[in-house]
């Protein structure tokens, strides 16, 4: 699901920020973007932060501020002086004079004037850089809590609408059957041909307790408390969840197919458009 989360950590000379940024995926896939001198502890920062996020695509964005006017590099005085000696010597040799605008950076980029010492991470500037993540994390968890409880919120409210057509079925389910008696006694009239009353009743009685859904309704409510029992009580449970949507859409879709009347009919669409939405919601939560 998405989240965001900053933190920071001052040092004396610079400033480390970690930003997490996640968006909505199946599986974990963790970037991390940092400066070299950190590489080296990518493999600890991906292990927290993994445990932590569990789930989405998300970015780790490590920068540093100095706050402090410092180099790496230092110039060898005693050897850019050696250079600088032996050019005004040929210099005055060729009797020419020196402009040391454009002599000074070339002998800056002679041999060994300038040195640049390679940087190591200290052992505060380590513990500064999980610190800001620890930060991080915590505001991104924070975000996505109370993402996560307005998708909740959500998502009951959508339960709540289908059993509420659920139950607004049935008044049409209680005259769906005369009315299909009534159809199939128009139609043999019709034939003007001699039946057996009993045996038109009894068939009439078989075909009616195919389209019963009583089954289905109550296996979808039993469903619907389920889900709800779930999202109240459970950690991490969009994968759960979207299990419960599936089984609630086979009722719904069985329910469908033994419809046979169009009121009922649309009620059942209005049911799958609100089941659509949950599962589209639910691949939002953790």
């Amino acid at each position: 699901m998405t989240g965001f989360g900053k933190g920071e950590a001052v040092l004396p000379n610079k400033k480390i920020t970690v930003e997490v940024r996640s968006l909505n995926s199946k599986q974990l896939d963790l970037s991390v973007r940092m400066p070299g001198i950190f590489r080296q502890k990518e493999f600890e920062l991906r292990s927290v932060a993994g445990a932590a996020i569990q789930r989405g695509k998300a970015d780790i964005t490590v920068t540093v501020e100095n706050t402090t006017v410092s180099t790496s590099a230092t110039v060898n005085k005693e050897i850019f002086k050696e250079y600088m000696r032996q050019v005004n010597e040929a210099l005055s040799y060729a009797g020419t004079s020196a402009d040391y605008d454009a002599i000074v950076p070339a002998v800056l980029r002679m041999p060994e004037v300038v040195s640049t010492q390679a940087e190591s991470l200290s052992e505060e500037e380590s513990e500064a850089l999980m610190q800001a993540l620890e930060q991080a994390l915590q505001q991104f968890n924070a975000f996505r809590e109370q993402e996560g409880a307005t998708l909740i919120a959500d998502l009951l409210r959508r339960v709540d609408l289908i059993e509420e057509y659920k139950c607004q079925v049935e008044p049409y389910e209680a005259t769906r059957a005369e009315t299909i008696k009534n159809r199939i006694r128009e139609n043999l009239a019709q034939l003007k041909v001699d039946i057996d009353t009993n045996r038109l009743e009894q068939e009439m009685i078989f075909y009616i307790e195919k389209l019963d859904i009583t089954e289905e309704k109550v296996r979808l409510k039993n469903h619907c408390n389920y889900f709800r029992e779930v999202a109240a009580s459970e950690e991490a449970v969009g994968r759960k969840l979207g299990f419960i949507a599936q089984e609630m859409g086979r009722e719904i879709n069985t329910l469908g197919s033994k419809s046979n009347e169009a009121n009922m009919q649309i009620l059942v669409v209005k049911m799958k458009d609100e089941l659509e939405k949950i599962k589209e919601q639910v691949l939002n939560i953790l």
